[in-house]
C-alpha cells in the first residue's frame, strides 16, 4: 500500500521526468540565447512539434500516471491488458509473465498474434500492422475494426508507450505457421523491419503451429529514475485479480531474479464468485453461499457476486469495467448502489421488517459488511483519464440498475433465510447510525478554523494554505514535545496521540466517533466527519495536504502506524487516494566518531557508514540505535525527519484497493489463522528488531 521506495519529501510530492507540464521553473528561451533567462520573445520558432513517440518520452506522466513505481508497473499492465483482451474475445486461455534475471519483463500469450501483414492506411502502407501498433500512438485493433467486441486497452497507446519508455523491446509473433520478430532500442527506434525468423513451434496439445505474441521490454533508467526494479508480489496481486475476472484464464508468473522462488499459477474457474470468497477469507461470513447473477445484453454484459460478513466496513464494493479496476467507481458502481438500496428497502417493507412509520434504510446501512464485485463489459467504454480509474458511460448506470433490481429481488425471494440475516444486520446498522449521529454532530459543531474548536494538544501552524501545511500525527507526548520544538511553526502542525488508537476494523461508527483520539484527528483535519458516512464529510475543509504519520521504530510504533493506516484507509480513504497521507522515516542509527556524526536508515547504510568512518584515521566508532523518537533532541529530529530538504517520507498509495482491503482485514480483523499465514508468508521481508 505504500510506495516501496524511500524518497525525500520534495521528490514524494513533486512530479518528475516531465509529469509537470510547466511551472515556476519554466522559461522561454530567446533563439540563440544560452543563458535561459525569461524573455518576452514568442515567435514561430518557439512552437515545438514532437514527432512519433517523442511526446511520450517528453511527458511520460501523461501516459502512465507517474515515473515512480506505479508508472513502472503500469507498463506491465498495458502489455498484459492486450493479452487479456484476446482472452475476453475467446482466443487466449494462457498468459505467461516472467521477470527476467536482467530486470526485463517478458509477456507471452497464446492468442491470435498481432497482425503481420502490411497496413492498409496509405500513410503507413510501408509498415506491417505490428510495426504500426508498436510505434504509432492511437493505433490498435479496438477502434471498431471488428477485432474485438469488448476490450480493456482502448486508447491505442499501450504497447507503443511501453516501447517509447524502454531502452530495448523485443517482439515475437507466431502467426500463419511462421515466427516473426523485430526489436527496438532507445525509446522506440526499430533495429530492422519485422521479418520471419523461423517456423512457429508446434502446439503439443493440438499438433498445429502455435499462435500468439511475446513482448519483452527493458525499462529505461533515464525515465524511471526512482528505479527499474519490479516488485514480484505487486505483479502477482494484479494478475490474480485478472484471473478472477476472467474465469478459466490461466496465468503463469515467475521471477528469474530469485532462483529459489516457485512459479505462481493463477486460475479460477468460479470467476468473481471465487473473488468474493478470497476477499472474505479473513472475515466471518454471514452465510455460506456467495450470491451471483449476470446478464448479457447487446452492448453491455453485467456480472455481480456478493456476500455479507459480520464486520462493519462499508467500503467493500470493488468495480471493474472490461477487466480494468475502476478504483474511483463510475456509472456501473452508482447503478449498483442505487439498485441495492432500493431493492433491500422494498424487500424489508414487503416482509414487514420495516413498519410504515419506520424511515427507509440508507445505503451505508445496507453496505455494512457487504463484499461485492461488479464486473461490466461495454462495447464503447468511456474511461476518465488514460489510467482508466472511473467509468463514465451514463447508459451503463441504467443497465446495471435494471439488472440488479430484477436479479437481486429474485435472489432475496429464493433465499429467505439469508435474506432475513441480511435485513437483521442492516437494521442493527441503521440503529447504530442513529446513535452515531449525535457523536458526529458534536464533532461537526466545532469550527476547525477557530482556536477554540481545535484539540487542546494540537500545536497548529500559522499558515492557512492547505497546500503548504503539514500535520504530524506523533506517537506519545514525549516525541510530540520534541516535534513541537523542532518544527517550522509556519507550516508544520503537531498532534500528539496517546497510546494506540481504536482498531476501526472491529468497531461500528458510533464507537469510532466517540473515541477521543479519533475525534481530535477529525477536528484537526477539518473534514467535519468521516468519508464513510452519507453526510458530513467535507474534503474542501481539509486543513493540511500532507498528513504525516510519525511513530517509533519498534514493534509498538509499527502497530500504531498500522492502526492509523487502517483508520485512514477505512474511514478517510479520499485522503489516501489523493496522496495526502505519508509515513515519516526517522533514521534507525546514528554513527559517530569524534565530532563526525552521520545517520543511517538501513542496515546496509549502517555498515557502509561504519566502514567510511573507520577509514579517516584513529578513534572509536560508536553506534546509537534509535528505538524511540524521544531519543532524538529537537535539532536531530528536525534535520533527519522533519526538514523538507533532508527528510525521507513514504507516500501512502492505493494501487489495488481489493488487495489493500484484504491486507487490512487480515492484519486487523478477528480471524487468527489468516493473520498467522500472512505473517509466515511475509516474514522474509521483515527485519528483526532486538
Amino acid at each position: 500500500m505504500t510506495n516501496p521506495s524511500a524518497q525525500s519529501e520534495s521528490n514524494a510530492t513533486a512530479p518528475t521526468n516531465g509529469d509537470d507540464p510547466g511551472g515556476p521553473e519554466a522559461k522561454v528561451r530567446v533563439p540563440g540565447s544560452t543563458n535561459g533567462a525569461v524573455s518576452g520573445y514568442y515567435g514561430a520558432e518557439s512552437i515545438q512539434v514532437l514527432e512519433g513517440l517523442e511526446a511520450v518520452r517528453k511527458r511520460p506522466g501523461m501516459y502512465i500516471g507517474s515515473t515512480g513505481p506505479t508508472g513502472l508497473h503500469h507498463r506491465v499492465w498495458e502489455v498484459v491488458d492486450n493479452s487479456v483482451d484476446e482472452a475476453m474475445a475467446g482466443h487466449c486461455d494462457r498468459i505467461d509473465v516472467t521477470v527476467k534475471a536482467d530486470g526485463s519483463v517478458e509477456v507471452v500469450d497464446n492468442g491470435r498474434g498481432i497482425p503481420v501483414d502490411k497496413h492498409t492506411n496509405p500513410k503507413y502502407e510501408h509498415l506491417t500492422a505490428a510495426e504500426v501498433v508498436l510505434t504509432v500512438l492511437h493505433a490498435g485493433g479496438k477502434f471498431g475494426g471488428g477485432g474485438y467486441k469488448v476490450s480493456g486497452g482502448l486508447h491505442g497507446v499501450g504497447v507503443s508507450v511501453v516501447n517509447a519508455l524502454s531502452s530495448r523491446v523485443e517482439v515475437e509473433i507466431d502467426k500463419n505457421g511462421k515466427r516473426h520478430g523485430m526489436s527496438f532500442k532507445n525509446g522506440g527506434a526499430p533495429d530492422e523491419p519485422l521479418k520471419v525468423i523461423g517456423d512457429a513451434p508446434v502446439d503439443p496439445d493440438t499438433g498445429e503451429p502455435r499462435t500468439g505474441t511475446m513482448v519483452r521490454f527493458w525499462p529505461d533508467p533515464a525515465i524511471f529514475k526512482e528505479g527499474t526494479e519490479f516488485r514480484f508480489q505487486t505483479l502477482v496481486d494484479r494478475f490474480q485479480t485478472m484471473a478472477f475476472l476472467n474465469a478459466g484464464l490461466e496465468f503463469h508468473v515467475s521471477d528469474e531474479r530469485n532462483p529459489s522462488s516457485d512459479e505462481v499459477v493463477l486460475r479460477f474457474d468460479g470467476g468473481i464468485r471465487d473473488f468474493v470468497s478470497h476477499l472474505n477469507g479473513s472475515k466471518e461470513a454471514l452465510f455460506d453461499e456467495i450470491g451471483w447473477f449476470s446478464e448479457d445484453g447487446d452492448d453491455e454484459q453485467v456480472e455481480i457476486a456478493f456476500s455479507w460478513n459480520t464486520g462493519y466496513n462499508t467500503d467493500g464494493i470493488h468495480s471493474f469495467a472490461n477487466g480494468i479496476n475502476t478504483i474511483e467507481g463510475g456509472m456501473h458502481e452508482q447503478g449498483f448502489r442505487s439498485a441495492l438500496t432500493r431493492t433491500v428497502n422494498a424487500y424489508a417493507r414487503d416482509r414487514n421488517f420495516l413498519k410504515e412509520k419506520d424511515e427507509n434504510l440508507q445505503g451505508e446501512d445496507i453496505r455494512e459488511g457487504l463484499t461485492a464485485v461488479i464486473s461490466v463489459r461495454v462495447v464503447e467504454p468511456q474511461f476518465e483519464g488514460q489510467t482508466k480509474s472511473k467509468l463514465g458511460n451514463s447508459e451503463v448506470q441504467g443497465a446495471v440498475e435494471s439488472v440488479v433490481y430484477e436479479k437481486l429481488s429474485q435472489w432475496l425471494e429464493d433465499h429467505p433465510r439469508e435474506s432475513k440475516q441480511i435485513v437483521d444486520k442492516v437494521i442493527l446498522a441503521a440503529q447504530a447510525r442513529s446513535a452515531a449521529r449525535k457523536a458526529r454532530e458534536l464533532v461537526q459543531r466545532k469550527n476547525a478554523f477557530s482556536a477554540g474548536g481545535l484539540p487542546g494538544k494540537l500545536a497548529d501552524c500559522s499558515s492557512r494554505d492547505p497546500e503548504k501545511c503539514e500535520l504530524y500525527l506523533v506517537e506519545g507526548d514525549s516525541a510530540g514535545g520534541s516535534a513541537k520544538q523542532a518544527r517550522d511553526r509556519h507550516f508544520q502542525a503537531i498532534l500528539p496521540l496517546r497510546g494506540k488508537i481504536l482498531n476501526v476494523e472491529k468497531a461500528r461508527l458510533d464507537k469510532i466517533l466517540s473515541n477521543e483520539e479519533i475525534k481530535n484527528m477529525i477536528t484537526a483535519l477539518g473534514t467535519a466527519g468521516l468519508a464513510t458516512t452519507a453526510e458530513g464529510f467535507n474534503l474542501d475543509g481539509l486543513r493540511y495536504h500532507r498528513i504525516i504519520l510519525m511513530t517509533d521504530a519498534d514493534i509498538d510504533g509499527a502497530h500504531i502506524r498500522t492502526l492509523l493506516l487502517t483508520f485512514f484507509y477505512r474511514q478517510l480513504r479520499p485522503l489516501v487516494e489523493r496522496g495526502y497521507v505519508y509515513i515519516a522515516l526517522p533514521p534507525l542509527y546514528r554513527v559517530s566518531r569524534g565530532k563526525d556524526g552521520r545517520y543511517a536508515w538501513t542496515d546496509d547504510q549502517l555498515q557502509e557508514t561504519v566502514r567510511e568512518l573507520s577509514s579517516d584515521g584513529k578513534g572509536k566508532v560508536s553506534i546509537q540505535r534509535y528505538k524511540g523518537l524521544g531519543e532524538m533532541n529537537p535539532e536531530q529530529l528536525w534535520s533527519t525527519t522533519m526538514d523538507p530538504e533532508t527528510r525521507r517520507l513514504h507516500r501512502v498509495t492505493v494501487d489495488d484497493a481489493a488487495a489493500a482491503d484484504r491486507v487490512f482485514s487480515t492484519l486487523m480483523g478477528d480471524a487468527v489463522e489468516p493473520r498467522r499465514k500472512f505473517i509466515e508468508r511475509n516474514a522474509k521481508y521483515a527485519t528483526l528488531d532486538v
